[in-house]
């Protein structure tokens, strides 16, 4: 089993809260990463000692293909690529695991992928059509002019739009079972989102959609229940969550991500 992040070194000491935190509870997974080109010598050695010498890949190496360059793809490709041996689980650097995490574990020994859902709203729904996404959440055409919301409204128009699967889920935290499938749906997908929106579709947050179409689409795939693994929004935390992606400058609202990694520091000498 892998444990993929693309870091670099803004990012090196959350990145290593976040990875020790998730192994402690998983107790399995080797590291690779993806370095964003800013990791320095000194990084790698931390990394080496942290992380028990991890596989490093450089952002620059990975080819693409026909899906966008740049915006997290080369994370995305490089992780299908390597899903082909192995339960690949996607962890982004702002995230921290507060607590035991058996759905994860069954998830992996089950073989089934998963996803973190968006938020609450998101997680009433679940996978679902194509075609049901873009008539729940945009039965009027996209409401924004955002990527994801560009590319949702689009779910509607693909061939296959009743048979092929979506969620809304958030590419923060996603575990992609082990598959021979490559990156043949993805690039696929990629080629009809960017027949239909253009330049629209290179932009951020594209890869996003395209890792929750990936996972939806995937046999059996699990939304780990909200109530226990979320999304930090400017707003109270459950009573006892078991994993939390702190979004973006939210991450230092109620103090909440400075306590819950002090006290994952604290859980690893347990």
């Amino acid at each position: 089993m892998i444990l993929f992040s693309m870091i670099g070194t803004a990012v090196l000491l959350p990145y290593l809260v976040a990875v020790k935190s998730l192994h402690h509870h998983l107790r399995r997974g080797r590291v690779v990463l993806l370095n964003d080109g800013t990791l320095t010598a000194s990084d790698r050695a931390i990394l080496a000692r942290h992380c028990d010498n991890p596989v490093i890949l450089e952002n620059a190496d990975i080819d693409t293909g026909t899906c966008p360059k740049g915006n997290c793809w080369e994370r995305l490709t490089a992780i299908l690529d390597r899903r082909g041996s192995a339960f690949v689980i996607q962890l982004d650097s702002d995230t921290v695991t507060t607590g035991p995490v058996p759905e994860v574990i069954a998830a992996i020994e089950a073989n089934r992928s998963f996803t973190l859902a968006g938020g609450h709203d998101e997680a009433t729904h679940g996978f679902k059509s194509a075609r049901e996404i873009a008539a729940i959440f945009h039965a009027n055409g996209p409401t924004t002019d955002h990527v994801q919301a560009q590319a949702e409204a689009a779910l509607a128009t693909l061939d296959d739009a009743d048979e092929a699967r979506y969620i809304r889920g958030c590419a923060g935290f996603a575990g992609f079972a082990r598959s021979d499938a490559g990156r043949g749906l993805v690039t696929q997908f990629s080629q009809a989102m960017d027949a239909r929106l253009g330049s629209t579709w290179r932009q951020w947050g594209s890869e996003q959609v395209a890792s929750n179409f990936v996972i939806a689409n995937d046999p059996d795939p699990l939304q780990l229940p909200y109530h226990r693994y979320v999304n930090h929004w400017e707003e109270p935390l459950p009573s006892d969550p078991a994993f939390v992606h702190f979004i973006g400058t939210y991450r230092f609202a109620r103090g909440n991500y400075k306590r819950c990694t002090r006290d994952a520091i604290a859980a690893l000498g347990s």
